[in-house]
């Protein structure tokens, strides 16, 4: 008897959970029902017109008001030679429309969603400086459209767009550049349509951006309503300030050029005979440089004005092409030097010949004539034209001793003492180039910021 009201208990209770089931799903099934019959009364033929922009604020016939915000995905590129960038966003749009006001049941309908953009009223936004954009179709096209109960409508999608970023480019690779992302009515002015960005954080930007040349620094949102002769439009933009990163020109081309420049200096230091090595030297130095000059322009726009890699370039070429001259001027003063030591190699020659010629013929004469020597030699005789020098060597004063000079005199050759120099004058300058640029760019870019 006890084992029967413990079968029929159990019985009782399976049968219980079923109909519950039952109960439910018929429940979920009216729910499902009731949405389907709230959208085709608010969207049925002849009772919603998508053509007509909702009224205003508090239903009066004032400008629709449009809500908008973004949130940045990535940014993959920043081309400076198309003066571009690519941006991949989640842009979304809200405002109401009382005309789509519906019961919640209860607030168990939170929202409405739909996929079809083209059955309620949209704003006709775009974006003004883009110049290539696509939506995203895989699996299903990323975009919705939520319809609250007391008439908001708020619209998603993900859009990836190349937009044109104006660049000046006069302290590249030390600057700073802003690109901008405009959004603007195409055909509504403000008298029916006015854009604001939504209250409260109205841009996101993805953590962990990754920029391979660029780090973002900040962002900032304002407004940019145009006038043109058939009205005024309203438009939202969005400022980014990008910062180029500066290690990478420092390790490709900055470090490289001072090589270069530093190893063209070498030809001071190899002898002035060894012509073929400071030539080659110079002559590899000069188009190693001219051809990385070459290599920079190209990945740059052929812009006006001066860049700042141009004022470094261009003054590394200067002085690996002055150490080239300056071996035609040394190999020019070696060849001077050695003309003035055979001019005074056959004048010290005839010299001799002519003192040589002079003591034979005294001694001729002293051998025919026994006439005493006269106390006083006349004007012109060797010996007392020496003794003369050498009291106005003792009479002049003393000078001061130059230790420029005394340094220089150890260098007997004029071609040895323009390398002596070019070692300590080209290293200065160069070194108070570096003074100047990196003082220059550094503050200007603070100034600009």
């Amino acid at each position: 008897m006890i084992m029967g009201t413990g079968h029929c208990f159990w019985a009782i209770f399976y049968f219980a959970c079923l109909c519950s089931a039952s109960l439910a799903n018929n429940a979920n099934i009216n729910f499902r029902e009731r949405e389907k019959k709230v959208l085709d009364q608010i969207l049925g033929i002849g009772k919603y017109d998508a053509r007509i922009r909702p009224s205003g604020i508090n239903g009066t016939d004032g400008p629709a008001t449009v809500r908008v915000n973004i949130f940045v995905r990535s940014i993959s590129k920043i081309d400076d030679v198309t003066m571009e960038y690519s941006v991949q966003l989640t842009f979304r749009e809200q405002w109401l429309d009382e005309r789509l006001k519906f019961n919640d049941v209860g607030g168990r309908l939170k929202y409405l969603t739909l996929t079809e953009a083209n059955r309620v009223w949209m704003p006709d936004l775009f974006f003004s400086n883009e110049k290539e954009g696509h939506f995203h179709n895989i699996i299903m096209p990323n975009v919705y459209i939520r319809i609250f109960p007391f008439g908001s409508v708020l619209y998603s999608i993900r859009i990836s767009l190349t937009l044109a970023c104006p660049m000046n480019l006069k302290l590249y690779p030390l600057d700073r550049q802003v690109c901008s992302l405009r959004m603007a009515s195409y055909g509504w002015t403000t008298d029916d349509l006015v854009f604001l960005w939504k209250e409260g954080d109205p841009v996101q930007v993805v953590k962990n951006l990754h920029l391979p040349r660029f780090t973002l620094e900040k962002f900032l949102t304002d407004y940019c309503n145009s006038k043109t002769n058939t009205g005024e439009y309203s438009c939202l933009k969005v400022d980014l300030l990008f910062k180029r990163e500066f290690s990478y020109y420092l390790i490709q081309i900055y470090i490289p050029c001072c090589m270069l420049v530093i190893v063209s200096w070498v030809s001071f230091w190899l002898d002035q005979g060894a012509v073929p090595a400071r030539v080659s030297l110079g002559v590899t130095t000069l188009l190693t440089m001219a051809t990385q000059t070459s290599g920079i322009n190209a990945s740059l726009p052929p812009v006006s004005y001066t860049k700042a890699i141009d004022v470094w370039t261009g003054v590394c070429l200067t002085f690996v092409f002055g150490a080239l001259l300056e071996f035609a001027l040394v190999n020019y003063a070696s060849r001077s030097d050695l003309h003035r030591e055979n001019m005074k190699k056959k004048r010290r020659e005839l010299e001799q010949a002519s003192l040589d010629a002079a003591s034979d013929l005294l001694d001729t004469d002293s051998n025919a004539t026994f006439a005493m020597k006269p106390l006083v030699r006349h004007p012109g005789d060797p010996l007392a034209l020496e003794k003369l020098r050498q009291c106005e060597v003792h009479m002049q004063p003393p000078k001061r001793p130059n230790c420029c000079r005394s340094w220089l005199s150890k260098f007997p050759t004029r071609s040895k003492r323009i390398d002596v120099i070019s070692r300590i004058t080209f290293p200065l300058v160069f070194a108070l180039f570096n003074l100047v640029y990196w003082s220059t760019y550094l503050f200007r870019e603070e100034e600009e910021n």
